[in-house]
């Protein structure tokens, strides 16, 4: 059988584990590789690559003002998706408010975008999404209701790492941009929704799956008692 990682309400299967600690891993590396592009531009490599890193470096202080604290959001992740409801409020207090400055920034971002309209309205509605979920999240931690902000924060930090399922998505564009001679301007906003709606999307899907779990748990004793 799969192990079985519990995170308070709900319980991660093995793959669903390993697959978040990827995203995790994908997420950081993006940051990374930004920060030493910024701070080391570099003359060789693919063009489009290289006018890719341009335009970021046009606006360094704002990039690094983004990237930096949204990095730091990414490393919270795990704690925060593995702790105990009510026993870490100093991370929740560090978490949401992080959350909210790494929103806004996103928004300030998107006046600079690589994809024009497409790539800005994916981040408004992506990041609007991202906001909503982590203020309901952080409502229902005020009250206490430990299930339902679990929920609300699963739904954030999906949204959060869709910038890590964006990249595999860029890289077959980049890879095939031979073929279909897409620019990253022309591509850069459709890898975005692409990635993004992923995560929305299957997140979505596996909660109300766990709904449809713990339902069948519920009722499951009560059959066996009318069989009887």
């Amino acid at each position: 059988m799969g192990r079985e990682t519990s995170m308070g309400t709900f319980v991660l299967g093995n793959r669903l584990h390993w697959g978040f600690w990827a995203y995790i891993v994908v997420a950081v590396a993006v940051v990374l590789r930004r920060v030493f592009a910024l701070t080391h531009p570099s003359l060789s490599g693919p063009p489009q690559l290289r006018a890719l890193d341009a335009v970021f470096a046009s606006h360094t202080l704002l990039t690094l003002a983004h990237i930096l604290p949204a990095l730091l959001l990414v490393l919270l992740c795990p704690a925060m998706i593995f702790r105990r409801p009510g026993k870490t409020a100093w991370l929740e207090r560090l978490f949401f408010p992080l959350g909210i400055y790494v929103g806004i920034s996103a928004y300030v971002m998107s006046a600079y975008p690589v994809g024009g309209w497409t790539e800005r309205s994916a981040v408004l509605v992506f990041n609007s999404l991202f906001l909503f979920s982590l203020v309901r999240s952080y409502l229902y931690w005020r009250t206490s209701d430990s299930c339902s902000e679990q929920r609300w924060m699963l739904r954030a930090i999906a949204i959060l790492l869709g910038i890590a399922t964006t990249r595999p998505v860029m890289g077959v564009f980049f890879a095939t941009s031979r073929l279909t001679h897409l620019e990253p301007r022309q591509f850069f906003g459709i890898a975005f929704w692409i990635g993004f709606s992923i995560n929305t999307v299957v997140v979505e899907v596996w909660l109300r799956a766990q709904d449809r779990i713990a339902r069948n748990k519920k009722t499951s004793p009560r059959t066996d008692v009318a069989q009887a």
